[in-house]
C-alpha cells in the first residue's frame, strides 16, 4: 500500500496557511525544520495554553489531496498548504490508517501516525462554511473528522513533491485514529 507526496509546505510564523516549498526537511523527534509547529513539546497555541510540557504528537500534519476534490464539489476551493498541512498526499486513505502506522516518505524520512487533526473554527475564518464539510457524523452519529492526520518524525530526511510514500501498518490489533 502506498501513494505519492503531491506537495510540501511549511511556515516559520503562526498562520493558518503554509506556503508550498520545493522540499522540507523532517527532523527526528522534532518535526519540519523551520516550521512553527516543530518541537519536542506542543506548539499549537491552544495546547501550549493548557500545558506547555505535553509531548508534541502533532509534529507533522498530512492531508489527502482527494479531500480538496470532495470539498470542491460543495463549492470550496482549497489548494495544498491552505489548511495548514505540511504534506499533501495522493493515493492513500490517511483517515483509515491505524495509530502507529509508519509512513516512509522518499528515501529516508519516516513519520509515525499519532491521530486525527481536530478541525477548529479557523477553518471557517479561511472559508466560511468549510468546517461543516470537514467535520460531520457517520450513520451511527459518531463524529467524523476529515481534516487530515498528525504524526511524529521517527527518522529524518528530505521530502519533496513526487516522492513515494510506503505505508507500514503496525501489528494487530489495530487501534483506530482519534483526535490528538
Amino acid at each position: 500500500m502506498g501513494g505519492t507526496v503531491t506537495a510540501v509546505s511549511s511556515n516559520s510564523e503562526y498562520s493558518f496557511t503554509k506556503p508550498n516549498r520545493a522540499g522540507i526537511v523532517l527532523l527526528a523527534g522534532i518535526g519540519v525544520e523551520g516550521d512553527v509547529h516543530a518541537g519536542v513539546t506542543v506548539k499549537h497555541r491552544s495546547r501550549v495554553a493548557q500545558d506547555p510540557t505535553q509531548p508534541n504528537l502533532r509534529q507533522v500534519h498530512l492531508i489527502h489531496e482527494e479531500l480538496f476534490a470532495e470539498v470542491g464539489e460543495a463549492g470550496f476551493e482549497v489548494a495544498p498548504g491552505e489548511l495548514g498541512e505540511n504534506i499533501t498526499t495522493s493515493g492513500i486513505d490517511l483517515l483509515g490508517l491505524p495509530v502507529g502506522t509508519l509512513l516512509h516518505l522518499g528515501d529516508e524520512a519516516v513519520v509515525a501516525v499519532t491521530g486525527l487533526r481536530n478541525p477548529c473554527l479557523q477553518i471557517d475564518n479561511f472559508q466560511d462554511g468549510l468546517l461543516k464539510k470537514l467535520v460531520g457524523r457517520d450513520e451511527t452519529g459518531a463524529v467524523v473528522r476529515k481534516a487530515g492526520i498528525m504524526g511524529v518524525v521517527q527518522s529524518g530526511g528530505v521530502v519533496r513533491p513526487g516522492d513515494t510514500i510506503v505505508v507500514e501498518l503496525p501489528e494487530e490489533p489495530h487501534r483506530p485514529l482519534d483526535r490528538v
